[in-house]
């Protein structure tokens, strides 16, 4: 009968409602940040690393990757709370073990850096499309750190240099001053974690910085392929966030000393992104292996529930005929 094949018209439209909200679901959502001074490797060979990206070192690390670091920013782990040695294995330290970042794990001595000096003070500016309240955790490659071979996590001290939580987000970036260890010389690596406590996700990045070796001048600035340039003027104590003295090696000194200047690939930071934005971007899940990836959050709720309403009413109109 005519009403019936209605009514079963309707109910189909109905049963597509959940095919909808799985596409919704899967598309990608905005991601959180990255480290732009000292210059991180993500960023660096992104789209957004300026001169950087077309260096031998970004060249091999997106061959390697089989696709450019666009998504720059979302470089994370979900649920490690705080087991990072557990869950990112040997080798795979700037990767954080995620396949889709693997060319960042080139053991490589020609990486974009940024010259620092040993024992001065350093600001960072961490970068975020997205606000959140977590703890940065600052690692510095120990004295003899070889460039040459996969970063493990001997490599690095069991403790952090420096820790700051929760520090205010300005204009798009998290800044911070910490004071670097006075013991290391030549090329090292800076490893930073992002513990989020607002989610449940962790970030891992790899900046390579360089001390002066044997009397070389100290300074700051950023080294692309041997290219060395000079900084833009730096920002004064105002701008960095609120932090809190973390675990330091003996011959730290806590003297406060001017920030450090800002990197030119700063330059092309991107602006802050709502709060708002639904965090549903799919991130890998401990599961036993660290490596896995997490079901996406819902998201377009609202969409959803417009084509459920719409649904039932078509449906029920058309039993009243």
């Amino acid at each position: 009968m005519p009403w019936m094949r209605s009514h079963r018209t309707a109910l189909a439209a109905v049963a597509v409602t959940p095919l909808l909200l799985t596409v919704w679901t899967a598309s990608p959502a905005r991601a959180h940040g990255a480290p732009t001074d000292p210059v991180s490797r993500v960023y660096a060979c992104s789209p957004d690393g300026g001169g950087a990206s077309g260096s031998a070192a970004c060249r091999a690390a997106i061959t390697s990757n089989g696709a450019p670091f666009t998504a720059w920013d979302n470089l994370r782990i979900a649920n490690v709370n705080g087991r990072d040695r557990q869950i990112v294995p040997d080798g795979r330290l700037c990767s954080g073990g995620l396949p889709a970042y693997r060319g960042l794990d080139l053991a490589r001595a020609d990486w974009p850096s940024t010259r620092l000096a040993p024992g001065s003070s350093l600001t960072m500016r961490y970068v975020s499309t997205i606000p959140h309240t977590g703890t940065f955790r600052m690692y510095l490659t120990r004295p003899g750190y070889d460039p040459t071979r996969p970063l493990a996590w001997s490599d690095l001290p069991e403790r952090p240099f420096a820790e700051v939580k929760d520090p205010a987000l300005r204009d798009g970036a998290y800044r911070f001053t910490v004071r670097l260890p006075s013991d290391r010389s030549g090329r090292h690596v800076l490893y930073t974690i992002w513990q989020n406590s607002s989610t449940p996700d962790t970030y891992y990045s790899c900046s390579d910085v360089v001390f002066p070796v044997d009397g070389d001048g100290g300074g700051r600035g950023e080294e692309n392929g041997g290219d060395r340039t000079t900084s833009p003027a730096g920002e004064s104590d105002r701008d960095a966030g609120s932090r809190t003295a973390g675990p330091a090696p003996a011959d730290d000194t806590r003297a406060p000393s001017s920030p450090a200047p800002s990197s030119p690939v700063d330059a092309k930071a991107p602006r802050s992104r709502s709060a708002d934005t639904p965090d549903g971007t799919p991130v890998a899940s401990t599961g036993g292996t660290g490596t896995g990836v997490s079901a996406p959050l819902l998201a377009g709720g609202a969409a959803a529930v417009l084509v459920l309403t719409g649904g039932a009413a078509l449906a029920l109109r058309l039993r009243r005929r």
